[in-house]
This record gives structure tokens, C-alpha cells and sequence, in this order.
């Protein structure tokens, strides 16, 4: 009996040649595959090797005139903004009503009054003081003039003194008649009389300093009266216009000194905007009159004052205000700006649109200033302008590249003095490091009319 183990090499020599004519059989089925799909695939068409155009749009240049608008920005704030301070010390016994920020009081009406009792008696004292120096002085120029008069009778009473006593002692010399005894007593009587001419003499002629000595007295009095007027009207403090309440810091029955501010008071009436420029800007393009009228300094004059365009800065639907320019302010040589301010009256402030704020102080905004006129100029986008101040050009349908003089950017365009003709076609469409004498496809063919 023949054992199965003796089997074993023989079926597994015939596996491995089973697996190896298997394999065989799916790789020449494969190839024959990749061949039949290989012979179906059509070749592809030649390209062409032509040269490829760049397509751009263009505009033809127009020679024209531009104004220049000069674009700035600042706050508005009120021109006139005035802190009032008492004058006088004393408590207050009266605030108005609305005395509160923000709220517009209007001219002469009372802010707040002091206790003005002892001013009031201050002010009747020297008052009286005025009236009895004036009685005085009147009383004294009264006994002047009776004075006179009796300096008049004084002298004829010496006068005839003086005669009885030569008749007297003439008589007696000459005649021998009389006696020594009423010489003497003529004489006494004549000396008598002059002592009294002298000393009345000498009281009338002190009359008018002692008048003009009463007249200064009553000078003081007056300015002590008129300093107790006034302190008794400071008591009382009015607005000196119609003003908005900036600040207050003042209760009833506070006790306030002079010199310490308890309202700011703002003049909304005309506002006012300083707004700084380039000064090479300001050079060029402000507008200033040398005919001006006036005398001629060391400084801006001249300054046309042309009607500019306000935007607060967080409008967007561009609305804006008319204002206009008032004067330059400074010069600030670190910064190389000049300072102009803009100015806007009240009734200018508002816009039609009712539900549109108005122009306060405290916003922030744009100011637009129309200056001198660019002649003969092309507008251009401004991104068409390289860095290097060149713009490309089409000339046969190929790129070129052009230098120019940009005398002005402005907004989203730029302004051509030198470089460029009319009718010259200018690439706007931005290219980035472009070959020179490219093919070019042109899409747009046009003129800029937009104004910046």
C-alpha cells in the first residue's frame, strides 16, 4: 500500500505552473488592451505659436481747465466763547430757570443775582455823600459872591477912614485946630477899617481854591458813588448774547467770589473751522487778491474769501454746508502747514432736509476749498499713473511707455501738465510690469468727463 505523502511535491510542482500560465495569460490580455485603446486616440490639432494681445481700455486724452479743490479737515467749534466770572462777592439768591448745559439763554436775561443789601447800602452812602458835597460847594460859591460885596463895602469904609484921618491930622498940622487925641483916634479908626479889607481880601481870593479843593472832594464822592452803582448792578449778571450753557457750576445759596468762573457761554451765532494745509498746497493753489485794499504786511493778506463746501465727516449721503474762507491763522514751520479758518453763520448751519442734523460744534469735518484754476491739463485716473510718474500709451496698436508731469492728484484722479497731447490714447487699466511694445487689444476707447 503505496502512502499518500509520496503525492505531495507532485501537486504542488502543478500549482505554482497553473498560477505562472494564469499570470501570463492577464498580462498579454492587459497589453493587448493598452494597444487596442492606443489605436483609437486621435493625435491633437498643431497650436499656433502667435503672439497673444494684452486687452486694456483707454481713454483719449482732452486737453482742458481744471479747478483746484483744496481738501482740509478740523472741528467746528463757536467762534465766541465767553466765561463769566462775578465781579463781587456775595451769595446767590437767584439762579434762572434753565440754567443747565445745553441750554440757549437768551440776551439780557438774568443768569443768576447776588445778595446785593450792602451794596445797596454802599450805594445810597456815597450817593448822599455826592449830595452833600454839592450843597457844599453851592453854599460856598453863595458866600463867595456875598463876599465880594462886603470886601466892596470894606474897602469904601477904608477908603473914608483913610480921608477922615489926612483931614484930621492936616488940621491939626496946619491950623492947629483938633487934637492929638482924635488924630489918634482917625488913625485907630482908619486901621481898623484896613485890617478888615485885608483879612476879607484875603478870604475872597482863597475862595476859588477852596471851591475847586470842594469841587475835587465832590469828584471823589461821584467816583465812590459811581463804584457803588456799579457794584451794585454787578450784582446782578445778564447774558450778554443769545449763548448756549457750555458749563455751569453754580448753585442758589453759594457763596461765589470774584474772579471765579461759574458759567461758559458759547456764541453758536458763527462757527468756525481751522483747517491745515500743505503748505505747498497753499502756495500754489489758494487764491490771493494783490489788489486788496489795506495796508500791506509781512503776512497773508490778500486772501480771497471764496465760499467752501463743509461735510461732517460721518455724513454720508454728501450733503454739505456753505461756509466761507476767512483768513489764514499761522504757519507752523515743524510741520510745513498752513492754517486757515473757515467760518459759518448760523442760518447757513442747517440743511433742507428737516430730519438732517445741523452743523454743531464738535464735529469733525471735511472743508473743500476751490482754488486756482490748472490749465491745460489731462485728467486721468490716478491708477494710471505708475509711481515712477510714467503712463502707458497706445501707438499701433502696441504699448509704450510715457513719461509725464502730474501737476496735481486729487481724489481718483490725476492731472497731466506735461507728456502728453490731445488725442493721445492712455491705458487706464492696470498692468503690472508690462513689456514695452506689447500687443495690444483695446476694449474701451473714451474721454474722462468726470469731475473730482
Amino acid at each position: 500500500m503505496v502512502s499518500d505523502d509520496s503525492f505531495e511535491p507532485t501537486n504542488l510542482k502543478l500549482s505554482v505552473v497553473k498560477r505562472v500560465v494564469i499570470g501570463g495569460l492577464i498580462l498579454v490580455a492587459g497589453i493587448a488592451g493598452m494597444i487596442a485603446l492606443a489605436s483609437q486616440k486621435q493625435p491633437p490639432a498643431a497650436a499656433e505659436n502667435g503672439e497673444r494681445p494684452i486687452t486694456v481700455e483707454i481713454l483719449t486724452a482732452e486737453m482742458k481747465d481744471v479747478s483746484v479743490n483744496i481738501t482740509g479737515y478740523g472741528e467746528a467749534k463757536a467762534l465766541n466763547v465767553v466765561s463769566i466770572s462775578p465781579e463781587v462777592p456775595g451769595i446767590i439768591v437767584h439762579v434762572h430757570p434753565r440754567l443747565e448745559t445745553g441750554e440757549v439763554i437768551a440776551a439780557s436775561e438774568v443768569l443768576f443775582r447776588i445778595d446785593s443789601r450792602n451794596y445797596l447800602a454802599g450805594y445810597r452812602e456815597a450817593e448822599a455823600m455826592v449830595a452833600q458835597m454839592e450843597n457844599a460847594i453851592s453854599r460856598m460859591r453863595k458866600q463867595y459872591a456875598i463876599d465880594v460885596q462886603r470886601l466892596k463895602t470894606i474897602e469904601r469904609n477904608r477908603d473914608l477912614a483913610r480921608a477922615e484921618y489926612e483931614r484930621i491930622q492936616d488940621l491939626l498940622k496946619q491950623d492947629n485946630v483938633g487934637t492929638r487925641s482924635g488924630v489918634d483916634r482917625a488913625e485907630q479908626a482908619f486901621n481898623s477899617t484896613s485890617d478888615q479889607a485885608d483879612q476879607m481880601d484875603q478870604a475872597v481870593s482863597l475862595y476859588p481854591i477852596r471851591i475847586k479843593e470842594a469841587e475835587s472832594g465832590l469828584a471823589s464822592a461821584q467816583a465812590r458813588f459811581k463804584l457803588a452803582e456799579a457794584n451794585l448792578q454787578r450784582c446782578e449778571i445778564r447774558a450778554p448774547f443769545d449763548g448756549r450753557i457750555k458749563d455751569v457750576s453754580l448753585e442758589k445759596g453759594q457763596y461765589v467770589s470774584p474772579g471765579q468762573q461759574v458759567i461758559s457761554l458759547a456764541d453758536d451765532s458763527v462757527l468756525e473751522i481751522q483747517v491745515s494745509l500743505d503748505s505747498r498746497d497753499a502756495r500754489r493753489w489758494l487764491r490771493f487778491d494783490p489788489d486788496t485794499e489795506g495796508v500791506r504786511t509781512a503776512w497773508f493778506s490778500g486772501l480771497e474769501k471764496v465760499s467752501v463746501k463743509i461735510r461732517w465727516t460721518e455724513m454720508k449721503n454728501g450733503d454739505h454746508w456753505e461756509g466761507y474762507l476767512h483768513r489764514v491763522v499761522r504757519f507752523d514751520p515743524q510741520t510745513r502747514t498752513v492754517t486757515v479758518a473757515v467760518r459759518i453763520r448760523a442760518k447757513n448751519a442747517w440743511l433742507p432736509d428737516s430730519r438732517a442734523l445741523p452743523l454743531v460744534e464738535g464735529m469733525f469735518c471735511s472743508v473743500q476749498i476751490p482754488g486756482q484754476t490748472m490749465k491745460d491739463v489731462v485728467q486721468v485716473p490716478r491708477w494710471a499713473v505708475s509711481f515712477a510718474n510714467t503712463v502707458y500709451l497706445v501707438k499701433d496698436d502696441r504699448l509704450k511707455t510715457q513719461e509725464v508731469t502730474v501737476d496735481r492728484s486729487e481724489g481718483d484722479f490725476a492731472y497731466i501738465s506735461e507728456g502728453l497731447q490731445a488725442g493721445d490714447r492712455v491705458i487706464t487699466t492696470r498692468l503690472i510690469d508690462p513689456l514695452e511694445n506689447a500687443l495690444l487689444e483695446i476694449t474701451t476707447d473714451g474721454s474722462v468727463d468726470k469731475e473730482s
